[in-house]
Formats: C-alpha cells, structure tokens, sequence
C-alpha cells in the first residue's frame, strides 16, 4: 500500500470516529446531563457506580473508575467507583465453578446496594454476562446507565441506554470513551460547583 493510500486510510479513519461522536453527543445532550446529575446525586447521597464490560469494554470500566476515585479535572476528593474486571481470582474462581456468565452478576449481589449506580457496557448490547448483571442490578434498585451499539438487549434494560449508531466496533468504543470523560466531567463539575472544604454536598434537584 503506498504512502498516499496510507494518509488517506489515516483521515478517513478520524472523519469517520469525529462523525459518529459528533452525531452521538449531538442526539443524547439532554440524556448526557441526566445521567450526569444522576450520579452525581448517587455519589453526594454515600452510593457508588460499579462499573463492568468485557475485553475494550473492560479496560474502558477500569479507566472510568480510576477518573472517578482518582480526579478527572478538578482537584478534588476521590469518588466511589469500582470496575468489576479486575480482580482475577474473583472472576476466574466464579467462572470456574459456576461460568463465565456469572462473572459480574455475582459480584453486583455481593457489592451492589439499592441506589448505586451501575454502568453496564457492551457494544453488541447483547453480552451475556453484562446483560445477566444489568439485570440484577435493576431487580437490586441499582440504577443501570447502558453503553452500548444501536442493536442488542441493554437498551431495553438500561435505565438510562446511551446507543451509538454505528456498527464498527472501534467507532462505538471511541465514542463511550469520550462520553465517559464528558459524565466524569460534568459530574465532579456538578458535585464541586461550590468547592465546599470539609462538607459533603448537599443532594442536587432533579431526581
């Protein structure tokens, strides 16, 4: 392949990703906020977002958590967030003795409490082990924000479903993460707007 074929191959890869996040954001603004306010009244009220997907979709749980317990932008204290794909001896003892189905759902029961926030990603939207979860988490009173494709079972399930139209994986996954880092944002905003030092924030209007 020549050079030029390369370029071309380069750019028309970013046009595409800029269009389908560009389409995304500019179809669910009005979702995005309410699922910002959403875990912000979550994290102020003592609650926790749980976090879980497989493969990409697991490294995007893992680097959603770290924003929140660490810091997106602000300097400010750690936010509760736990990625359920990180500890290898919890998922491969349950996918041992029971399946790989039941890797996130068991530890949704035993670390899930009624109005935590659980971010379920899969961008088929119909991974097994993700939508076993998700379901658990709704029948727990565990608000379950979906991030997902257009197509699939989450969607149906989520509380708040966030679907990109597309069916390019890459494409779906370049857009969850820039909706991660735009909740994650929007949340601390939302959460630090006053900067209170030593007082928890009060709970937001909206819920």
């Amino acid at each position: 392949m020549s050079t030029s074929n390369l370029k071309n191959l380069i750019l028309d890869t970013l046009e595409q990703s800029i269009i389908v996040k560009k389409d995304f954001i500019g179809n669910n603004t009005a979702l995005i906020e309410k699922g910002a306010v959403t875990m912000a009244n979550a994290l102020v009220k003592g609650n926790k977002i749980i976090l879980f997907g497989n493969g990409g979709s697991a490294a995007d749980a893992q680097h959603i958590a770290a924003e929140f317990i660490n810091r997106f932008r602000l300097e400010r204290a750690p936010l509760a967030a736990i990625a359920l794909t990180t500890d290898s001896s919890v998922i491969t003892s349950i996918a041992n003795d029971y399946s790989f189905e039941n890797i996130f759902v068991k530890q949704v029961q035993a670390l899930g409490r009624k109005k935590d926030i659980a971010i379920a990603i899969t961008t088929s939207g119909n991974s097994p082990n993700v939508i076993k979860a998700a379901k658990q988490a709704v029948a727990m009173g565990i608000t379950v924000i979906g991030f997902s494709g257009s197509k699939g079972k989450l969607k149906e399930i989520a509380d708040i479903p966030f679907c990109v139209d597309s069916d390019i994986t890459a494409r779906i996954q370049e857009t969850h993460i820039t909706l991660a880092h735009i909740l994650c944002d929007l949340t601390e905003r939302i959460i630090y707007r006053k900067r209170l030092q030593g007082t928890a924030p009060a709970a937001l209007s909206g819920t």
